[in-house]
């Protein structure tokens, strides 16, 4: 983490949440704090992926498995998906 900065802004610090965990994070999501731009890890890989090579039902997914565990912020502003459609109860 002390090495990563966003990949569209360049912002550094990221912030780090920890889904599941072994000896490694097995998933998580990274998060920039300044566009509001969210990158999963998953299998242990974080996915900094521009936009458009990302896959909207993949990341959707992603974001709804996880909801109990995700900031607020991103469920509802993140980018470059969120579930500010979506029911959040």
């Amino acid at each position: 983490m002390d090495l990563l900065a966003c990949p569209i802004d360049k912002y550094y610090p990221l912030e780090l949440y920890v889904f599941e965990e072994r000896e490694e994070i097995v998933e998580g999501l990274i998060v920039c704090p300044k566009c509001l731009r969210w990158y999963p890890i998953r299998d242990e890989i974080p996915e900094l992926l521009p936009d458009e090579l990302r896959n909207k039902k993949e990341e959707l997914s992603f974001l709804q498995k996880w909801k109990d565990k995700i900031p607020r912020k991103i469920l509802l502003n993140g980018k470059p998906f969120n579930l500010s459609g979506e029911d959040l109860r």
